[in-house]
């Protein structure tokens, strides 16, 4: 299978689906990554155009290690993210017929901050228009509309799975790819006393419970014609 995973900021696949993006990998699936905003706001002391590029690079070295073949950056500046935005949404749409995906995973449309809820419905409105001969693109149209899976929301707040993924054997490579993501989990263990690779294995733990295992993913399945499906597609 293709799978695509749309993150807003250059973390959030790490965060929210990372173990279940390195579980397809391992099983000779074709794992792309994308996320569409750059992440240049995302510190206080480091200036804008610096941290775009920087988070930029971590990106693609966190890709490397969760077994990602491309990792996509559609560059709009934090808090910028619009599904309204018709250049945002041809973008989506262009990666979206390039990589021809099985499934896609995405944000939440509850999640916690408006670039992530903008994120999702941009892949909402992509994954659709992707599949209409006359919207016009560099690549062909891409007659599946894939069936969109929705990742946990940050801590899981207001986000009841549907279904699991057991992360148990790929927990240690979902938090080193996280841990490439320096510029943030050096930031937030410093302002804000957090440490973010505990965080996000606590929830991993949380969701486990849940589901009998040590480690788990959970997923939401968006529920709207014709994306529903008879067949498990995560791993």
């Amino acid at each position: 299978m293709n799978v695509l995973a749309v993150g807003c900021h250059p973390d959030d696949l790490e965060i929210g689906c990372g173990g279940t993006l390195a579980l397809y990998a391992k099983q000779g699936h074709n794992v792309f990554m994308c996320h569409v905003a750059n992440g240049d706001k995302g510190h206080a002391v480091i200036m804008p155009e610096e941290l775009g590029k920087m988070r930029t690079f971590e990106a693609e070295a966190s890709g490397a290690i969760l077994g990602a073949k491309n990792v996509f950056n559609i560059n709009v500046p934090d808090l910028y993210v619009n599904s309204h935005d018709e250049k945002q949404v041809n973008d989506v749409v262009e990666i979206i017929r390039e990589v021809r995906p099985d499934i896609i995973i995405t944000h939440s449309p509850d999640d916690y901050m408006r670039d992530h809820v903008e994120t999702s419905l941009l892949v909402f409105n992509a994954s659709f228009s992707s599949s209409i001969p006359h919207y016009d693109t560099k690549s062909k149209p891409f007659s599946l509309i894939a069936p969109l899976y929705y990742m946990d929301t940050l801590a899981g707040v207001g986000f009841l799975p549907e279904e699991y993924t057991d992360i148990t054997d790929t927990i240690e490579t979902k938090l080193e790819a996280l841990d490439k993501h320096e510029s943030q989990i050096k930031w937030m263990k410093v302002h804000d006393g957090i440490d973010f690779l505990d965080f996000v294995r606590t929830v991993s733990k949380f969701r486990g419970l849940q589901s009998n295992v040590k480690y788990a993913e959970g997923f939401r399945l968006c529920k709207g014609w014709p994306r529903l499906v008879t067949k498990r597609l995560l791993p």
